[in-house]
């Protein structure tokens, strides 16, 4: 079995979209944990991490998300696990998830140096599982190359195996190849891939949208994989709105309260991808009935229109188990950008 630890030297690098088109591509029957939960599930009285129960869906895995994680707060296990410990829970989930798989992943938190007072940073997480270091740098092209010059000069690595460089989100390929590849191939840094930035990506459907805001559907519900590019405030007249550009963007979601029915009607005539109904009020049944004839989502919230905004404002991007369309897309780009050869001459 081959064993991976994926890290970052920034946070939101892309790591779990990148160990799913791995894992996709390689084709390998999969384990995977995620030590330190960061992003918070709880769902039937049970907690896991967000991240966890993506990969549980996306290959069908006989595992619990809940059994993937020793813990989610740094001060819990502080108080509960030393070093010790920590290594012999580390090694339980190794041989519980790792059972009869052919490739095992772990996945760290935010970046390389995040857990180190619990003793689950990368580094360590490395050492402690006998596995190679994979290392998702992002960013402009200066921080990338200063990023991986820091690394290679400045993190002492000692006894751990580095796989390799995986440089993600990058603007423009062809230019990085030419004018900072080679600067950094100069240090003696390993690179797998060059990932181009994709759009599709960073755009987050309507589906999870609803879930993140705590939404009700009130009609839409087969309509839920439409990406959303952007966000209107319907804070104005219907008239003002129709003369708006943006209103025109068939991939938006509409913000207004449920009792701005002109609003609301616009927003559907503007084939909306949805509409978010502030304030916990529903509209009229006649324009419920005429969503629901055009197979528009809409979400019903109690907050106000501002919190609502300053909530998908703070959201990042996350893949969700019904995003069949993205997680081919980030195959693709796996299977075209990243050297897949070196993988399959880690196999024992």
């Amino acid at each position: 079995m081959d064993k991976f630890v994926v890290t970052s030297l920034r946070q939101g690098a892309g790591k779990t979209s990148i160990i799913v088109g791995l894992a996709k591509a390689l084709n390998r029957k999969i384990g995977y944990i995620k030590p330190l939960g960061e992003r918070l599930l709880y769902r039937k009285k049970r907690l896991w991490d967000y991240d966890a129960a993506l990969i549980t869906s996306i290959f069908d895995m006989e595992e619990n998300p809940e059994e993937m994680s020793i813990g989610f707060h740094h001060s819990k296990i502080q108080f509960m696990l030393d070093e010790n410990s920590t290594r012999e829970k580390l090694l339980e989930l190794l041989d519980t998830v790792g059972k009869d798989k052919g490739i095992f992943f772990t996945d760290c938190v935010k970046d390389i140096t995040y857990g180190a007072s619990i003793h689950l940073d990368a580094l360590t997480l490395a050492r402690q599982l006998d596995a190679q270091l994979i290392v998702i740098a992002t960013g402009d092209d200066d921080a990338i190359l200063d990023d991986l010059i820091f690394l290679k000069k400045q993190v002492n690595t000692g006894d751990v195996r580095c796989k390799g460089i995986i440089i993600n989100k990058v603007a423009n390929v062809a230019d990085f190849r030419d004018s900072r590849l080679p600067l950094i191939k100069r240090h003696g840094i390993d690179i797998l891939g060059i990932i181009p930035y994709c759009a599709e990506l960073s755009c987050f459907s309507v589906g999870y949208l609803a879930d993140r805001l705590f939404a009700k559907i009130i009609s839409g519900e087969g309509n839920l994989k439409q990406s959303v590019k952007e966000v209107f405030i319907g804070s104005m007249s219907a008239d003002a709105a129709f003369s708006n550009p943006l209103f025109k963007e068939e991939s938006k979601v509409v913000i207004t309260s449920g009792d701005r029915s002109d609003m609301i009607d616009a927003a559907l005539e503007s084939k909306a991808a949805a509409v978010i109904l502030t304030n916990n009020i529903l509209p009229s049944s006649d324009l419920i009935s005429k969503a629901s004839s055009l197979a528009t989502p809409l979400l019903l919230v109690s907050a106000d229109t501002c919190e609502i905004l300053k909530q998908i404002e703070g959201m990042e991007a996350l893949l969700t188990a019904n995003d069949t369309d993205k997680i081919a897309t980030v195959e693709q780009l796996v299977r075209t950008h990243i050297d897949l050869q070196t993988f399959s001459q880690t196999r024992r």
